[in-house]
Order: C-alpha cells, then structure tokens, then sequence
C-alpha cells in the first residue's frame, strides 16, 4: 500500500497557482498600460506585482529528502466499518529538515498533515480515519509535498506515493440455517426432458443400437429376456442468478437501491460460500462472480441511474444470457408493478424458479405470489433471511 518510494519524488507540477496566473496576467497588463500611457501608478504597481513573484519564488525553491509510506490497514471494508491508514515519514538527508506539510488527497476530499522539523533519520507517523458512509470507490493518494508562498501565487507539489483504492463495499448478511438451505433446495430441480445419461433416474426402456451398455439394467434383462436400458431426467444444474435493476426510476429513495445492492450482495456471497454456479447481471451487463473478492468489488462500482431499461428488459437479458439457471432472484424497487413482475417471470423459460424481492422502505416483512412468481417484500437487510425462510413455508 506504498512505501519509500522515492523515485516519485521528481516530478515538480502546478508551480504557478491560477491566482498566480491571473497576478501575472494584471502585472503584465499593468506593465503595457504604464508604458504606453507613461501611467506612472500603473508601473509602481507592475514593480511590486513583479517583487511579489520574486519573493514568491524563494519560497518554493529548496529540495526536500522525505521517505514516505502511505499505509491502509484494509484496502476492502464494508459501509459503516472503520477505514484507518497512517502516513510515515522519515528525513533521509543529513541535515534537518524544516516544517512542512503534506497533502493526501481522499476521494473529492484533501486532507492535510503538518511535518514538524526532522532531523537525520528522524521518523513521523500520522494516523487518520476514512468515513465510510456510503458505498464506494475512493481513492487515496497520492502523498504530496508542497511548497507555497504566503499569497499562493506559488506552488510546488512533489509526489511521494502511488495512490491507492479503497474499496467501500455495500452491506451484506450471512444467510445461515434455514435461508441457506432453501437456496440449496431450489437448485438441481428435474425438468420433463429425458436424457439417456444424467443422475435422476426416471424409467426403464427397451435397448436401441447406440445406447450406452453402462447403463443397461441386468436384472430386468434377466427376467424379461430381452435388453432393458435406463432413462434419466435431466437436472438442472446448480446454477443461481440474481438479476439487480439499476433503474433508478423504480427505487423510491438512493437508501431502497443501497438495500438492493446489499440483498443481491448476500445472496451472491451465500452462492460462493456453497461453491455454486452464480451469474449477476444488471442493466449495465453482467457483475464478475467469480469469487466473494470480485463479487463486492463490482457491487461497490454498481451505479443507479434513470434509464429506458427496465426490469422487464433485464429479466430477458438474463433469460438469455442464463438458460441453464436452476433459479432466478430479480431485485426490483417498490416501483415495479405487478404486471411487470409478471411478465419479468414469463420470459424466463419453464421449469426454472423466479422469485422477486421487492426493496421497500417502511413495510413489514411480506410474501406474496403472482402466479408461479413468488414475490418478497423487504424493507431492511437484517430481514432478508427471515422472508427467505417464508419463501420456502
């Protein structure tokens, strides 16, 4: 999470400030105006703009010798834990160093830490705390040096750091007991297609040429005299997908759409933890699933935005791009109807589970159907085991 990574320390940007550049700009036009109109307060002033660019400069020249460390205890923390990080510095150079500060920029955000004078080898470590309010991004770094006049006409930063990501992500729940096990359930369900080769056995049947002789049944054979095969249903496979709407058209309020991230967040961790087969997709394309790591690191860069798709069209993108699910979770704000959760359920193909979890502030824990659609009413995330539990009543 960096280190002395003096190699950054050379680049010398931004000297001249914008107030610096609308100075330079007043100075020289002050300067046009005195000479051309023999403007005598117009050169006075022109002289002492100029002697304030002079000063300004011996206050930025000057080398420093710092070995920085910049230091996040975690790089990934959910929402409401605490993010620490300290920022070490240490005078590499044999004479001491004179007060300064440093600036580590935080997100939109710039924190600054005053360096106390140093000397030869002298260590200082500052600590500092990221709010972690909301999910996000942030980003943490560069460490930079400045050197400044009192006016800021002036001003040089040095990098010292590369920055760093810290991963905000949203909150999750563990589904244990019977939650856990009703996800389980809904997976490997028999379909009506028969298949010669599968681990659901169905029936017997008479031999053709072309069948496996593995599965030829010797004892029906014995007693009936004549070849007899068996036939399998085919199962699915376990495979979960979870379908979040980012339309934020069909969210209420940013907290109803932070809850369906965090309930498409703990059913895909639950998939990962039973090492099932799980696909994420939204409005914006699929979310990497591959591992627990991956899953929030994506969830933590899902956007809400008012969009043309809604969760009609996703339910068919997901239909599409999961035909094989053993079963489909559609995470939809209060603002979905009923008849679009009805047709959401319809473009899935037959014989795979669909069940909708509706985000809504305010109301109680609920289960309701639409036809073959079971559909769930949350309202907050410590509940969504709970209504899991009544899914499988």
């Amino acid at each position: 999470m960096g280190g002395a990574l003096r190699r950054y320390c050379g680049p010398v940007v931004g000297v001249v400030s914008p107030l610096g550049w609308i100075m330079a700009g007043t100075v020289l036009a002050l300067w046009v105006l005195g000479a051309v109109f023999d403007w005598r307060e117009a050169l006075v002033a022109a002289l002492l703009g100029s002697i304030l660019f002079v000063l300004a400069v011996g206050f930025i020249l000057g080398r420093s010798s710092y070995a920085v460390k910049l230091d996040l205890s975690r790089t990934r923390v959910a929402v409401g834990d605490r993010a620490v990080g300290s920022v070490a510095v240490s005078n590499t150079s044999s004479k001491p160093l004179l007060p300064a500060s440093l600036e580590l920029p935080v997100g939109a955000a710039t924190a600054i830490f005053h360096l106390p004078r140093l000397k030869p080898d002298q260590l200082h470590e500052d600590l500092f705390t990221i709010p972690t309010h909301r999910r996000a991004v942030i980003v943490v770094g560069p460490v930079r040096s400045v050197r400044a006049d009192p006016l800021s006409l002036l001003r040089r930063q040095v990098f010292w750091t590369e920055p760093t990501d810290l991963y905000v992500h949203p909150r999750t729940v563990p589904l244990v007991g019977s939650a856990a096990g009703f996800i389980k359930d809904l997976e490997g369900l028999p379909t009506k297609d028969l298949s010669s080769a599968d681990v659901s056995f169905h029936a017997l049947r008479d031999y053709v040429p072309g069948d496996d002789r593995r599965h030829i049944h010797w004892k029906t054979t014995a007693r009936t005299g004549k070849l007899m095969v068996r036939q399998f249903e085919e199962t699915r496979r376990s495979h979960l997908a979870v379908a979040l709407s980012t339309n934020t058209s069909e969210y209420g309020s940013d907290a109803e759409f932070e809850l369906g991230v965090s309930v498409a967040g703990s059913i895909g961790l639950q998939a990962i933890r039973e090492q099932r087969n799980l696909s994420v997709l939204t409005q914006d394309g699929p979310v990497r699933s591959e591992t627990g790591r991956n899953l929030l690191d994506d969830m933590t860069r899902v956007e809400g935005r008012n969009q043309r798709l809604t969760a009609v069209d996703l339910a068919r993108t997901t239909a599409d791009s999961v035909p094989n699910a053993s079963v489909v979770f559609f995470v939809v704000g209060p603002q979905v109807t009923p008849s679009q959760l009805r047709s959401a359920a319809a473009s899935v193909p037959p014989g795979i589970r669909c069940i909708a979890i509706r985000c809504v502030s305010g109301q109680e824990p609920g289960r309701a159907t639409i036809g073959d659609l079971t559909v769930l009413t949350l309202s907050d995330l410590s509940d969504l085991a709970l209504i899991l539990r009544k899914a499988a009543a």
